[in-house]
């Protein structure tokens, strides 16, 4: 982990962190709103896992039920296409942007430079989660009893990571910021 970390702060220069932006906005404009469109349209209001923050397993199947069998075969799609590439780019922005900001504030050798790996531990989530939930919708009406029980685990925890990534990120640039003046 601490070679991960310290990978980061080298490749981590204020153009990096800038390009990571603008790439996260373009791909945040021009995708999120058809994935989102197109999971309102299937969930029949119901909802997706990727986008709740705490459900239980049976209402993934629930879930998965109202779906139908084509809003099943679109999720597991997206999941693999989609929502494959968004944690690569949020995860690329974020950790860009915290190490450019710490490198610039943080003295070598400090454990809280480990917090650029903040998003990174999001990204690992988002990929588990979208693993378990499409055990489910793949499986179903079939249960599947470790993405039953996994999905609603991993949820939380990847919006516990995503969240503090960006908690990380406001504190990191407030206090490059106040250090500068």
């Amino acid at each position: 982990m601490a070679q991960l970390s310290r990978f980061l702060y080298r490749i981590s220069r204020g153009w990096v962190a800038l390009a990571a932006l603008i790439i996260f906005i373009v791909f945040s404009l021009l995708t999120l709103p058809g994935q989102n469109a197109l999971a309102e349209e299937y969930s029949q209001g119901m909802g997706s896992p990727d986008t709740s923050l705490f459900y239980k397993g049976t209402d993934l199947y629930r879930m998965a039920e109202m779906y139908g069998q084509e809003g099943r075969a679109a999720y597991l799609r997206a999941r693999w296409t989609f929502d494959l590439a968004f944690p690569f780019v949020y995860t690329f922005f974020l950790a860009a942007a915290i190490s450019w900001s710490l490198n610039r504030v943080l003295p070598q050798g400090s454990r809280w430079r480990l917090l650029n790996l903040v998003p990174v531990a999001a990204m690992v989530l988002d990929f588990l989660e979208n693993t378990a939930a499409s055990l489910v919708m793949a499986r179903y009406p079939v249960n599947c009893p470790p993405g039953e029980l996994l999905a609603p685990l991993f949820t939380p925890l990847k919006w516990l990571f995503v969240g503090g990534s960006f908690a990380t990120l406001t504190v990191a640039v407030m206090i490059t910021f106040f250090r500068r003046k």
